[in-house]
């Protein structure tokens, strides 16, 4: 079904928001007509905004000291400056403090303000079959009885989707356990359906999107091997037992482990001095103590640190500390992040959704990949803007790219047309229903992780992180992407090690 923009509202003055990085973005209202902003249709942006990156770009660009003009002292001095108010730099300055209660610390970061994503959504219990996969929308309850009859994929399909389900025969019949991970730890999940299933590409097609809300890419990105490790379809008849592969990536061995969720990150308190929309621009250690330069929007000011942790992205960390040994940035620059896009959306009417009778809705190929009600009148959407097909890094980077080109118009239009086409047949108004649309756009989103088929050197190392993390004189360098860990306990054990380099 097709709609027009004044069917969906496009016109309608509602609260628009689009933040970047968690930085809000002043650009033109997303209106049809582009029409400028006015006092009804107020816009604000929040996420990796351009506020937030057009320091760090300039600094990779080769541009901002060009114009930034001399440091100026400040005259302040602190214990521990830690760059970066994530998860990992949180956690570094309570752990500080912690350690050594009277110290002083200072706390810089890009964004506007210090918040973090939402988990994504999990535990999906229907699946909207849609137009851009299979012609047509069809939504179909996965819990029930049934359910695969329903999906509009070919005959031969639906066969094949119950065989992986209900009786997967086994795939590499006389090898041994150790040789079945390795042959998965060498696909793909759509190489593994395709190449050793055989199966009917309404198959592929159907499953593609399964990884996407929590990795931030597809099956073409996601690794057999780590598929069998979260119990996707097909892999019953291996025979391979509960204990993870030494080939899964640390997030799935992590689970399958049964490892509880990583611990909280304390609140920071009155002892953690915060400046905000402070980038990093310049980090050198000295004879005496360290110098942090930051960028307040008009000049470069520096603070004298007696210790520093860096608990940014790594591939940041070559351009504020350019003498750092080659080896060490080499290692730091292959850390690319996953980017996420996610949309919040505020229902006039609520109802529609509690009629339609499910609240996590997984699409299979439409441009927002998961939408979630959260009562009383919330819907969250989730796309993930990673060129699979090139894997995690260099589809992140084709994603990123491809994200930063995308009018908030064109963002708005489609998260009108997805809530119609799931919620119209249940009496929904896309026009008139829609009180409120907030998007953030998370270029830097996931941490890397190592992977199969990806990383090689996955599990035996060794690990670029083990060459990039570490002290150098008062500096020690954090992050998620810095440790080779869990997703959700990656920030924290790096911010752990640094402090522990640091303090003993």
């Amino acid at each position: 079904m097709s709609f027009s923009p004044r069917a969906l509202g496009m016109d309608v003055p509602i609260t628009r928001r689009d933040f970047f990085d968690g930085i809000a973005v002043s650009c033109v209202a997303g209106s049809a007509a582009h029409k400028p902003l006015t006092p009804a249709r107020p816009f604000t942006v929040r996420g990796d905004t351009s506020e937030a990156l057009s320091v760090a770009h300039a600094l990779r660009d080769g541009r901002f000291w060009e114009r930034a003009g001399p440091p100026v002292p400040t005259g302040e001095s602190y214990d521990l400056v830690v760059v970066g108010g994530g998860r990992g730099g949180r956690g570094a300055a309570a752990e500080w403090l912690r350690r050594r209660p009277g110290a002083s610390v200072l706390l810089l970061d890009n964004h506007d303000r210090l918040d973090e994503r939402e988990p994504a959504p999990t535990g999906f219990d229907a699946v909207m079959c849609d137009a851009e996969s299979f012609g047509s929308d069809t939504l179909v309850a996965t819990g029930s009885p049934g359910w695969i009859e329903r999906l509009p994929i070919a005959d031969r399909a639906r066969r094949e989707l119950r065989l992986l389900h209900d009786d997967p025969p086994d795939w590499f019949p006389g090898v041994p356990a150790e040789g079945k991970q390795e042959r998965l730890a060498g696909l793909t999940y759509s190489g593994f359906l395709r190449e050793v299933c055989g199966a009917h590409p309404d198959v592929e097609r159907f499953c593609r999107t399964m990884p996407s809300a929590e990795w931030g890419y597809d099956t073409r990105a996601f690794g057999a091997i780590d598929a069998w490790g979260t119990g996707y379809p097909g892999f019953a008849g291996l025979q391979l037992g509960e204990e993870p592969s030494r080939f899964n990536s640390p997030t799935v061995r992590s689970r399958r482990h049964g490892a509880a969720p990583a611990a909280a990150v304390p609140a920071l308190d009155g002892r953690v001095r915060v400046r905000a929309s402070s980038p990093v621009v310049s980090v050198r250690d000295g004879a005496g103590s360290a110098t942090v330069g930051y960028f307040d929007g008009h000049q470069v000011l520096t603070v004298a640190a007696g210790a520093v942790i860096l608990a940014c992205w790594s591939a940041v960390v070559p351009y504020l500390m350019p003498d750092l040994p080659p080896e060490r940035l080499r290692a730091l620059r292959q850390a690319t992040r996953v980017p996420l896009l996610e949309a919040t959306v505020r229902l006039r009417d609520a109802d529609a959704w509690r009629r339609l009778g499910v609240r996590r809705v997984r699409w299979t190929g439409a441009y927002w990949c998961a939408s979630a009600f959260t009562p009383p009148d919330t819907v969250r959407l989730l796309a993930t803007p990673c060129r699979s097909e090139l894997g995690p890094g260099a589809g992140s980077a084709a994603g990123r790219r491809e994200l930063l080109m995308t009018p908030y118009s064109t963002l708005e239009h489609t998260v009108r047309d997805q809530l119609a086409r799931l919620l119209g047949p249940v009496g929904f108004d896309p026009g008139g229903g829609i009180a409120e649309i907030t998007v953030h756009r998370w270029g830097h989103a996931l941490a890397p992780e190592y992977c199969r088929p990806w990383h090689a050197f996955y599990p035996d190392g060794p690990f670029p992180s083990d060459a990039a993390r570490g002290r150098f004189g008062r500096i020690a360098i954090a992050g998620s992407d810095a440790v080779p860990a869990a997703r959700g306990e990656a920030a924290v054990v790096a911010a752990l090690q640094a402090v522990e380099e640091l303090t003993r």
